[in-house]
Formats: structure tokens, sequence, C-alpha cells
């Protein structure tokens, strides 16, 4: 059962500096999370981070605490989310963390949590973490602190890894490709990869300065991207987000192809190599299209609520391979353990070269619905949504909608925000609704004259 009190939906995250995202919370983090792994055989935690500034900080902080509680740090400097997921594993360590706010600004960050085996951490660990956040920290004898040091290759051993997920039979030195790292963690992974795999690359956001992390580039803005594939006369086009593990893509024309359009052809792509297992499993913000699509490939559709974490814990209840999210989270369990934006877009590439297809090409079978979603700025109260008035909105618009369409309103998990989606077959339609709901929404919040009014969420 989760009754966490810090973490979120994606570990804990908010602004450097306020509230749970200081040195003094970090550090008696670091020290709860010692003491419940106190017990397991191995003892030392492997710590990445991406690069936005507040990592060195919080990074030391919580190295410290884990010290108290006797154990010990390798750091990896910047790396990607699934990196620390990837060496978590092949160290035997007790976890993984990473400091990182993935898509989030710079001026925000937070932490993730991976098992031994290369998993999230489950409701139960976060729950006994919470609980010893409770207790007072108390250093153990000095005999028995812990240390830290650093794994000095580790973005060779990651490289290696990627290349690995590649078909040994292809060679990627037929394509251009114009990577945007979103001067993030994967600035000096990604591009290294493609490139020794034979394509011809041009990089950009790869010149990070702790500032400009997911600052108009990456997956969540691709205007610079689309732009650069087009001018490159570029085969394609990939996006990262922050801590790498989503990924967007840009098909030869500037054409975004998301997350929605990539696990379909991946799930088709197994299922012409009778290599399926099962079907795809999505979220409600999954495309209708998407749905669609596989059903007429007779490929079984799942939907989970929001987050990578629920498509990963559905993925292993149906013994299933393939997941993710429209956003780019792409999680591929015959490939590693958790969403990985590298590997996931290597897959495509191969895809590619497979079929002697682009992109775009590959792309016609799925035709995505219009889809519009609209965030807005909330710091407050779950049941907002709860509000009488929304929910007549929101009961009008579906109407509007005559179930040609979907509407779904829900609280982030990772940002201070209230996000609406509205799908439907029509594009003015579904602007026009999703407008006038958050129109509606934002009235509401105004009419709220302080957050004390409504419950905690």
């Amino acid at each position: 059962m989760r009754i966490c009190k810090y973490f979120g939906t994606d570990g804990i995250r908010g602004k450097a500096g306020n509230l749970l995202i200081t040195p003094d919370f970090f550090l008696k983090l670091g020290f709860s999370v010692g003491k419940v792994l106190s017990q397991s055989g191995s003892r030392k935690i492997i710590i990445g981070k991406d690069t936005r500034i507040s990592g060195d900080m919080l990074e030391l902080s919580l190295a410290a605490g884990l010290s108290a509680a006797g154990l010990s740090s390798s750091f990896t400097g910047p790396m990607p989310t699934p990196a620390i997921a990837y060496f978590t594993r092949i160290f035997r360590a007790a976890a993984g963390v990473v400091i990182s706010a993935s898509h989030n600004p710079f001026y925000d960050n937070g932490i993730k949590f991976f098992s031994t085996n290369g998993g999230k951490f489950s409701d139960k660990e976060e729950n006994a973490i919470e609980y010893e956040m409770e207790k007072s920290l108390i250093c153990v004898e000095s005999d028995v602190l812990g240390r830290s040091g650093y794994i000095l290759d580790a973005a060779c051993q990651y490289i290696e890894f990627c290349k690995r997920t590649f078909p040994s039979q292809l060679t990627l030195d037929r394509l251009k490709i114009v990577v945007d790292c979103a001067h993030g963690a994967t600035f000096h992974i990604a591009p290294n990869v493609l490139e020794e795999l034979g394509a011809t690359i041009i990089s950009i956001g790869v010149e990070p300065n702790g500032i400009n992390i997911n600052k108009h580039c990456g997956s969540t803005d691709l205007c610079l991207l689309q732009k650069r594939v087009v001018a490159e006369h570029a085969d394609v086009g990939i996006a990262y987000d922050g801590d790498g593990d989503r990924v967007i893509m840009v098909d030869h024309m500037g054409c975004a192809v998301d997350g929605d359009q990539i696990l379909y052809l991946i799930a088709r792509e197994q299922l012409r190599k009778n290599l399926l297992i099962g079907g795809v499993v999505g979220t409600l913000m999954s495309n209708q299209g998407l749905e669609l699509a596989l059903k007429e490939l007779r490929i079984p559709f799942f939907r989970t609520k929001v987050g990578d974490r629920h498509v990963l814990e559905m993925l292993n209840i149906k013994g299933w391979r393939i997941g993710g999210e429209n956003s780019g989270h792409i999680i591929l369990l015959d490939q590693t353990t958790t969403g990985d934006g590298i590997i996931a877009g290597l897959q495509v590439l191969a895809i590619m070269l497979y079929s002697s297809k682009s992109l775009h090409d590959l792309c016609r079978d799925i035709t995505l619905f219009p889809q519009k979603l609209v965030n807005i700025p909330f710091i407050g109260h779950q049941n907002l949504l709860d509000n009488v008035h929304i929910k007549l909105v929101t009961a009008k618009a579906k109407a509007e909608l005559q179930e040609k369409g979907r509407i779904i309103l829900r609280v982030s998990g990772t940002e201070p925000l209230i996000r609406i989606m509205v799908e439907g077959e029509d594009e003015v339609q579904v602007g026009l609704v999703s407008n006038y709901i958050a129109h509606e929404v934002q009235e509401v919040i105004r009419s709220i004259k302080t957050y004390s009014d409504v419950c905690e969420f």
C-alpha cells in the first residue's frame, strides 16, 4: 500500500533549495536509505545525476548521509537514468540513485531509486525509508563509515552496453542523424553510441552549463531539432529529455514521431519476427490511434495509470515485454529493466534499416487522433478535480464530443500542474473543447482565495 509523504509517482521532486530539495533533507534521506538497505548483502550505492547546477550539492549531501549509515557511494558523474539502473545490476549494488528532475526546468531537481535488480523501488521500500525519516540521525561508529569513490569509465561502459542492443549485422553508416541531447545527461553518451555504430552525426544540446538543461530543446521542445533535420537533409532526428529516459523522433520531413508511434513500430516489428510476447502496455494518455493500429494487427493493448512505474508494474503482471507512454518513455524488457531513450531509438533505427524505409513511411499505418494537452499551474489540493463546477464542465465537454473522443483531467505527479487532455476525431473541436475546460478550471482556481480552503494532496 502506498502511503508516502515524500515520494511521488517518480521519486521525490521539487524546486532546488525549497522544501525537500535541500542539503539537509538529502543528508537525512541518505541516512534513512542507508538504514533500510544496511541489511542487504552489498553496502555499495551507485549515484548518478544529470547536468543541472544543483546536482553537485545534493549528491554530496546524499553521500554524507549514506556514509553515516555505513554505506559507500560510487559516483558516475552525469549519466542517463537508465544507465544507473544498468550499473546497479552489473555491480550488484544495494541500490542505484539518480539525482535528476527529468524533463523539468533547471531550477527543479529530485531523486529516483533503483533496486539491486535494476527496477524501481517498491512501495514497501519507499514506505520503510519514510518511516526512518521520522527518526533521529545517529551516525555509525567510525570504523564502519561508508566511503566514496568514482566509476571512472562509466560512460564508456554504458556506451558499449547500448551498442550491444543494436543488431550486430547492421551498421548506421547509411544514415545522417541529428541528435538533440537537451544539454542533459546523454550529451556525452548518445552521440558517441550513434557515431561508433557508423552514423553521420550532427549534435545539438550537447553543451550543458548547469542552467540550460531542457531549455528550448530536447524531447519537450522539438522546434530546433525539426528545423535542423530539414536544413541538414538528415534521415532522422532523435531527441532525449534531460535524464535520457525519454525519446521522441523526427522524420526527414520534420514531422514528430512520438512515443505511441515508436511503440507501434517496435511491436509491429517484433510481431513480424515472431518475437512478440503478449501485447503492449500503454497509459490513459496513449492515443486512440495506437490502440486501433495495434488492433488491426491483433496485438493486445492494455492501459494503465500515467507513469512509467505503472507501465512497468503492469508489464510484470502480464508477462509482456513492451510498454510506454506517448511522452517517449519506452520500456523494452527484452533489452533492459527500465525506460531508455537511447536503446528505444536504436530499435527504431534498426527497423528503418531492415525495411529500407524512411521513418515517415514506417509510420503510415498508424494514424493518431488529434490530441491537445493543456497544463495549468496549481499548487494546492487534489480534490480540486472533485469541484462540482469542474465536473459539470467536464460532463458538458464529453457530451460535445459525442463519444467520439476522450477527456482526461489529472494532477501531475512530477510538477505542480493540472493536466487536461482532450482527444477526438476533429482537430478544431478538440482545440475548442480543451480551451473551454482550461478556462473554466482557471476560473475555479482564481475563485479559491487561499490554498488552505481545500484539502492537501
